[in-house]
């Protein structure tokens, strides 16, 4: 089955003005959260703990994949195992089976951790072999029988020490998947402990922590797109504009409202971003696939106005009879502080400056 992804990445590379958007489901957060990860169970009750168990996280992601609407599902190795290695899920499906390759220590939050708190350090659970194969030397004929897609993370604190070890392990990482085949797309971080040395224009910063980085890879090392935080019109404008062969995408961070996420991926994609991956907004949504049927509409421009997919959303939750978790008037709020940039752009919903 031809992926959708592949297309996509090489309509974007001939015409990066043309209309083509990667849309990601992250379900990797097991390699994060732990137990949380699954998110609330239907059955959650006040200020009780009980959330989906791992099997039901992954009936999930079986549904999402099988509405056809993602270009890539992003889950840990264990996981991608059980569905791309043993089930075959994506066989016949135009979806990419994505797994992520690396978890530094600023994604370890457990509770009562207290690591996302202190500089990244590099660090990787699962390896190539295992990803691609299932086990700790897959045969040449054996690759492709999994995952040949990984999603590499770095972290950058504006710390000599920690950063030149973040890009010793990047370096050894591409060397080893040139060897074996297996592509990546980059994750860049904003800073999680810079102490009293943050960065005073982070979006800058990250941008040439960027392009000082890729600039010493060559093509068959080089990621096939990136994924940062959304820093902004002006941080993405910039990036986007740089470098023609890099695709740049968004993470979508913390759930907040609906109207947080079908703005931010309205906003980015207007200012040059190509890719957006959204992990706990999809999956903190009341019907996952109907959210992401908004967020496909958005990004391939067949709703323009963030403010009236939030309407279409919640009637479609009504068709569907599911309950909101807020009123249409409360979620049609711009609630995330870092989707509100001081003399920034506006709001759709309002015409004035976010507050």
């Amino acid at each position: 089955m031809e992926k959708t992804l592949d297309k996509k990445i090489a309509r974007i590379l001939a015409d990066p003005d043309c209309q083509d958007f990667i849309l990601a489901d992250a379900k990797d957060a097991d390699m994060a959260f732990g137990i949380a990860a699954p998110g609330r169970s239907p059955e959650y009750y006040g200020a009780e703990a009980r959330f989906r168990t791992l099997d039901e996280f992954r009936q999930l992601i079986r549904r999402n994949v099988r509405q056809g609407l993602l270009d890539i599902m992003l889950m840990s190795a264990s996981t991608s195992e059980q569905l791309t290695l043993h089930e075959r899920l994506f066989d016949a499906s135009h979806v990419t089976p994505a797994a992520r390759a690396n978890d530094t220590t600023d994604i370890h939050a457990v509770m009562g951790g207290v690591y996302p708190s202190q500089p990244s350090r590099p660090f990787r659970s699962a390896t190539i072999d295992h990803i691609m194969c299932g086990k700790v030397k897959c045969e040449p004929h054996e690759r492709a029988g999994g995952c040949d897609l990984g999603l590499y993370s770095m972290t950058f604190n504006n710390d000599i020490d920690f950063d030149v070890a973040t890009l010793d392990a990047y370096r050894d990482f591409r060397i080893e998947a040139e060897h074996k085949g297996f592509r990546h797309f980059l994750e860049v971080f904003n800073p999680n402990a810079c102490g009293d040395h943050c960065p005073a224009d982070v979006g800058r910063y990250i941008n040439d922590m960027i392009a000082r980085a890729l600039a010493g890879v060559v093509g068959r090392a080089r990621p096939l797109f990136l994924k940062i935080a959304y820093n902004g019109p002006a941080a993405m404008e910039q990036l986007a504009g740089y470098d023609r062969t890099l695709i740049p995408g968004i993470l979508g961070g913390s759930a907040g409202t609906t109207y947080d996420a079908f703005y931010q991926l309205w906003e980015a994609k207007k200012y040059g971003a190509r890719a957006a991956l959204y992990g706990r907004m999809i999956n903190n949504a009341e019907d996952q696939q109907v959210f992401i049927q908004h967020l496909r509409w958005i990004a391939d421009g067949e709703v323009t106005d963030p403010a009236e997919a939030v309407r279409s959303y919640h009637a479609a939750l009504e068709q569907a009879g599911a309950r909101p978790y807020r009123s249409l008037r409360d979620d049609q709020v711009l609630s995330r502080r870092d989707l509100q940039y001081a003399g920034g752009s506006t709001s759709p919903t309002t015409g004035a400056p976010p507050a």
